[in-house]
C-alpha cells in the first residue's frame, strides 16, 4: 500500500534473520549508496590481513551475474557456496559502469571469503574481482584507478602492509588476475593525501 510504512525492527511482525539467512542474502539487497563512503561495513570488521586481486576472466560481468555462478558452486564438502567469493567487484562498462566499486554481501556481513583457494587467504583476505579478462587486455583506466582508491582506503583501514596486498597467482596455482593486470601500477601508486 503506498504511503504505509514498513513495520519497526521492533514490531512482532518483524522476522529477525538467523545469521545463517543474513549470509545468503543476494547482493541485490546490498546498499549501493555505501560505494560513495569509506566502505565502512555496518558491522563490526573482521581482522582483515591481506588483499587478494583477482580478474573475472571474462569480458562482462557484475556482482549479480558472478553471484549467480558462484551459488552453482560446491566446497570440497560438497557444500553449496553462499554466492559470490569475493568483497568487491569493480566494473568495466559491461555489465556494471567502468570503474564502478561495488562491495559484495560478503563485505557488508563481515564474511570470509571464497576466492582464494586457501583457507586462511579466504578467512584473513579482501578479495577484490575486476571485471575483465586481463590475459587478453589490461583493465580500463577507471577501473585501475577504483582499484588504487580502494586498496589505498583498506590498507589504511586495517593496517594491511603492500606486502600482504597479492594477486590470486600468489597463493594458488592459477594465472589470475592475468599478464596485463598492472599489479605495480594499482599497489605501488598512492593515490589519496594524508
Amino acid at each position: 500500500m503506498r504511503g504505509a510504512s514498513a513495520p519497526s525492527p521492533s514490531s512482532p511482525h518483524t522476522k529477525r534473520e538467523t545469521p545463517r539467512e543474513r549470509a545468503s542474502t543476494p547482493p541485490t539487497q546490498v546498499r549501493s549508496d555505501r560505494v560513495l563512503g569509506t566502505f565502512e561495513p555496518p558491522l563490526p570488521s573482521r581482522a582483515w590481513k591481506t588483499i587478494v586481486f583477482h580478474h573475472s576472466a571474462t569480458q562482462v560481468g557484475s556482482v549479480v551475474s558472478i553471484d549467480a555462478v558462484h551459488r552453482r558452486r560446491k566446497d570440497s564438502a560438497g557444500k553449496a557456496w553462499l554466492g559470490i567469493g569475493y568483497h568487491f567487484v569493480i566494473g568495466n562498462g559491461h555489465d556494471m559502469p567502468d570503474g564502478q566499486i561495488e562491495p559484495t554481501f560478503r563485505w557488508q556481513q563481515q564474511l570470509p571469503g571464497a576466492h582464494a583457494g586457501t583457507r586462511t587467504h579466504n578467512a584473513s583476505g579482501i578479495g577484490i574481482c575486476l571485471i575483465g579478462n586481463f590475459n587478453e587486455s589490461p583493465p580500463t583506466k577507471k577501473q585501475i584507478s577504483s582499484a588504487r582508491k580502494l586498496v589505498e582506503l583498506l590498507r589504511r583501514r586495517y593496517l594491511i602492509d603492500r606486502s600482504q596486498t597479492i594477486a590470486h597467482r600468489d597463493v594458488r596455482a592459477t594465472d589470475c588476475p592475468g599478464r596485463f593486470f598492472p599489479f605495480d601500477q594499482i599497489v605501488l601508486t598512492k593515490t589519496l593525501h594524508p
